[in-house]
């Protein structure tokens, strides 16, 4: 796979204002991101502070109350102003045609094997042929070191494998912007390394990431910036070396602290 193009300093992505609430539980209050061309960007802090709700909005799979989203060449959505639903749905679907998900939790099909979960984004969504949707889900299976895994289901493979296959499932949608919720977080410790390798490959080829991660020491190994949440609000921001060893706000040392400084 060739090498995406470069750092850029104009934003692939950028959001202005981002605010969700579930009822009377604001998720999300007034979040602003941006993401540059051969950026990564993770996204860090405890549990329930919005930043799986931010990722999913990026993705067009939750809709913000207020905010806009703009990618570079479009779509620009309003989250204020949605339209009749066809154009909302419209707005959903030109996000999701920019950016491909890895969840948590895998999310394959259990009734397809390996290759037809790579390739059904390609032919239905893309409308990519089937021979030449076949060929290239075999690339990148064989990247990953699954190529012989093709005809297996998903309850065949380890958890690691699963989420190898579900990493190979959005590249496979050929996206600009990646994004991973957690993707080692329901792994057995000894597959960890396995999928964070992977993702250390795409790094070094240059894609463009949103990363939501409990990894600490990855997230500083491979991210360009950092956002610290708390509460539904970003904490803080920065370069890892600035986050990491010399937060400036007293929640995010105090979130350094518990989690990463018994381990140093």
């Amino acid at each position: 796979m060739s090498l995406i193009d470069p750092p850029t300093s104009t934003p692939l992505l950028r959001a202005t204002g981002l605010t969700k609430a579930f009822g009377a539980h604001e998720v999300l209050k007034g979040i602003d991101l941006d993401v540059k061309r051969g950026e990564v960007v993770a996204l860090i802090g405890p549990s329930g502070s919005g930043k799986t709700t931010v990722l999913r909005s990026l993705n067009g799979l939750e809709t913000p109350d207020a905010g806009v989203l703009s990618f570079d060449g479009g779509p620009v959505v309003d989250f204020a102003n949605r339209g009749d639903r066809r154009s909302a749905e419209r707005s959903r679907l030109a996000l999701r045609d920019r950016s491909a998900m890895v969840f948590q939790h895998h999310n394959l099909f259990p009734h397809m094997t390996v290759l037809q979960n790579v390739m059904e984004g390609p032919v239905q969504v893309k409308g990519v042929p089937k021979p030449q949707a076949e060929e290239e889900a075999l690339a990148l299976l064989g990247r990953v070191g699954l190529a012989d895994k093709r005809d297996s289901y998903p309850f065949q493979l380890s958890g690691g494998q699963q989420q190898r296959v579900g990493i190979v499932r959005a590249l496979a949608l050929k996206p600009d912007l990646l994004l991973f919720d957690e993707p080692t977080s329901a792994l057995d410790p000894e597959l960890v390394g396995e999928v964070l390798s992977v993702i250390s490959e795409l790094v070094a080829e240059g894609w463009t990431m949103v990363i939501v991660t409990h990894e600490l020491g990855f997230a500083r190994q491979v991210a360009d910036e950092v956002l610290f949440m708390d509460d539904g609000v970003v904490v803080e921001r920065g370069a890892p070396s600035q986050v990491f060893t010399a937060p400036v706000h007293e929640r995010t040392r105090r979130f350094l602290d518990r989690i990463l400084r018994p381990y140093e």
